[in-house]
């Protein structure tokens, strides 16, 4: 394993420390995933239980599964591509619209080992949180770049993934925000 990779243990306990979370707000959770091709989803619902909080997940690995299964525009991914904050803005902004769930977690990379530019090399993963509560109306969108080969990089992308996650459920919970506050 790589000296940046993640492990599944680690993995385990991120995704049970937001069920945790997820529970004690009463929310439930969907997944929109390009790069990682469902392991947030995979972690999630490894952890018994999960069916309390866990509503659902995408797996939208290619362009035409964004626009046909999350509503993201054909024009933004002409316009700025699959990767791009742009475009999990609008895979956040389309899972919370058709799954219902109080938090969305969207993530679109490029794990390699090609497919990479200089603008966007291999490891560049965008993510974006999107929370159905009127405390935040625009998802929370980020960018990182991860070293390291193909797993690696996805290890790395599920684990921030479930860190943005905790986040977002620590923010709202500090807000005063739960359930009721849709």
């Amino acid at each position: 394993m790589a000296a940046s990779s993640v492990a599944d243990a680690d993995l385990y306990e991120l995704a049970e420390r937001a069920g945790q979370a997820l529970r004690a707000a009463g929310w439930r959770i969907a997944t929109a995933e390009s790069c990682t091709a469902g392991w947030i989803a995979k972690a999630l619902t490894d952890v018994p239980g999960s069916s309390q909080w866990f509503e659902c997940g995408y797996v939208t690995y290619s362009n035409a599964a964004k626009m046909r299964d999350v509503g993201v525009c054909a024009q933004t991914l002409a316009a700025h591509g699959a990767v791009s904050e742009a475009t999990v803005r609008e895979m956040a902004q389309g899972t919370l619209r058709t799954s219902g769930a109080e938090l969305v977690v969207a993530v679109s990379g490029i794990a390699g080992p090609d497919g990479g530019t200089p603008e966007k090399p291999v490891g560049t993963v965008w993510f974006a949180v999107a929370v159905a509560a009127r405390t935040r109306r625009e998802p929370v969108c980020v960018v990182r770049r991860f070293p390291g080969d193909r797993e690696a990089v996805r290890r790395q992308t599920v684990a921030h993934a479930l860190r943005l996650a905790l986040s977002t459920l620590g923010e709202v919970a500090n807000e005063g925000g739960g359930a009721g506050t849709q």
